[in-house]
């Protein structure tokens, strides 16, 4: 590898190109001919009956997964989405209640509380951990309040203790978004734990995966059954079941199916393994850059432990003496895969700045809006701070990671040469 940067024409640090990761194999062909060899595809009736929480292999999933994570109720859906609507509903929320939300995530989450009339109300991120401020939620609580949703984003948990100790204080729910955070800590407790629900994702991106999938786990006896009813066309179960309030049990078809429950048991198999290939990935990465001035890679916050979903760094362009954008394109040119930010800051959606989404339902019950602005750690972050590289979406060994490591601190070392010359890598002039 020459000196040279790979924008200005030198040899690209990067020499390989990265297979996507080998998330699937002959154990889950295995699972899934099995259950096609029985002819049960999906055991789900949507009336009252053994047969109304699914088939032989989404039970043994469930059970299997309550037990790795100590939750004393799983209640499989068809993806993370669908669990965090159905949990919505399952914590009671209904037209006007107001549900904290972070604006750094994926869509659903802050959209969920929507199906049911909530309002999300959106409380900035924390400049280190990504993860809901804790001092911003306590004051966006109002006698609206019916739950927080906070994501364990990357895969680094949130202030969950703390967000539990204060739910239960005000008598509101915390659920967990814990999509990107499978086998992550805090304080010993597995994220997805901690809050009266946590959602799983097992989309195909994920550390591990059923094609599309999601898990909810509860310990609360009520929640689990609310849940339940929710995934299978709960209206028909509310006598059988002997419940007085049917509010909120308005069912859908969020279920599993036996194939999906298949894979998913031959991923739990091997699940400590598919997240620590990931972390190795994403501790080579910060040795690389640990003390490279005006690079900061993320890093636990003490008692926490990371599942490493996204590894990513912040740039400080002072101390950098250029911008991400700059950094990015010769990091770019280097053959290192990596996004600048993650996802718009959502309330800047089309639906929250128009305040349409049922038509003008449930905007017209708030008068909240949602300004450029209002969220300014997570507008740094996105529009010029954070840097990421997704662990879970390539085959990277040992030499592929320190070979990663060297691209990104070959551009650092020209980072000299990238601010003399940045007017003609942005195309902005001099």
């Amino acid at each position: 590898m020459t000196d040279r940067l790979a924008i200005f024409g030198g040899e690209p640090a990067v020499d390989r190109e990265f297979a996507p990761y080998p998330a699937v194999g002959p154990d889950e062909a295995a699972a899934v001919a099995k259950v096609m060899a029985s002819g049960t595809l999906s055991g789900f009736y949507g009336s009252w009956g053994d047969e109304f929480l699914g088939g032989p292999t989404v039970k043994q999933f469930e059970a299997e997964w309550a037990a790795k994570f100590g939750a004393k109720h799983c209640v499989s859906v068809n993806s993370a989405t669908s669990g965090l609507i159905a949990a919505m509903g399952a914590v009671g929320v209904l037209p006007g209640d107001e549900v904290i939300v972070p604006p750094y995530t994926m869509s659903a989450t802050a959209v969920a509380p929507m199906f049911y009339g909530g309002i999300p109300v959106f409380v900035d991120i924390e400049p280190d951990t990504f993860t809901l401020d804790l001092a911003g939620v306590e004051r966006a609580l109002t006698p609206k309040t019916k739950a927080i949703i906070v994501v364990n984003l990357f895969g680094h948990p949130g202030h969950l203790a703390a967000l539990r100790k204060l739910a239960d204080a005000r008598g509101i729910k915390l659920v967990e978004d814990n999509a990107q955070a499978i086998l992550a800590k805090e304080d010993g407790r597995f994220c997805g734990t901690v809050g009266h629900i946590g959602v799983f994702s097992l989309n195909y991106h994920k550390h591990v995966h059923t094609g599309e999938g999601g898990m909810c786990v509860t310990d609360d006896d009520d929640l689990a059954r609310r849940l339940q009813m929710i995934r299978n066309h709960g209206e028909n179960v509310v006598e059988p079941l002997g419940i007085d309030d049917p509010t909120n049990l308005i069912g859908q078809n969020y279920r599993m199916t036996e194939m999906s429950a298949a894979v998913g048991l031959a991923q739990l198999a091997r699940l400590e393994e598919h997240v620590e290939r990931r972390a190795r990935i994403a501790r080579a990465l910060t040795e690389a850059t640990d003390g490279l001035e005006g690079l900061t890679p993320a890093k636990p916050r003490a008692g926490c432990t990371h599942a490493y979903y996204l590894w990513s760094a912040k740039v400080d362009a002072d101390a950098l003496g250029v911008t991400r954008e700059v950094f990015s394109k010769a990091l770019a040119a280097e053959g290192f895969p990596h996004f600048n930010g993650y996802v718009r800051p959502l309330y800047m959606l089309p639906l929250f700045q128009k305040r349409v989404a049922f038509g003008s339902y449930p905007f017209d019950l708030t008068e909240r809006t949602y300004a450029a602005g209002m969220c300014p750690v997570t507008e740094r972050m996105h529009h010029q701070e954070l840097l990421c590289y997704e662990t879970c979406a390539h085959d990277v060994d040992a030499d592929g990671a320190r070979v990663l490591g060297e691209a990104i601190r070959k551009v650092h070392a020209g980072r000299a040469e990238l601010a003399a010359r940045a007017g003609e890598i942005t195309g902005k002039g001099a």
